[in-house]
């Protein structure tokens, strides 16, 4: 008996852990966006690095880890941009 509910709870532990995984992927950006390294003017960053929190912060054009949000399949058409 001791086996079976140890059983039980590690599958319900990874069952848990596999939601929460994909959940938080799937709402972690916009729909149908990317965030694109490298490509955004100074100020007009989408979110913080590890510089900064905050959009809006960043303090020179085309810096390589500022990013912001672009349509899908934008980014490797733009100089410089990288996909994050």
């Amino acid at each position: 008996m001791k086996f079976n509910k140890s059983v039980i709870s590690i599958v319900l532990t990874a069952l848990v852990s596999t939601t929460l995984l994909f959940s938080s992927a799937a709402t972690a950006g916009k729909p149908g966006m990317e965030k694109c390294l490298g490509v955004s003017k100074a100020g007009m960053n989408d979110c913080g690095t590890s510089k900064h929190r905050c959009g809006g912060m960043s303090k020179r054009d085309s810096h390589p880890k500022e990013w912001i949000y672009v349509p899908i399949g934008m980014c490797e058409k733009l100089t410089g941009g990288k996909i994050k």
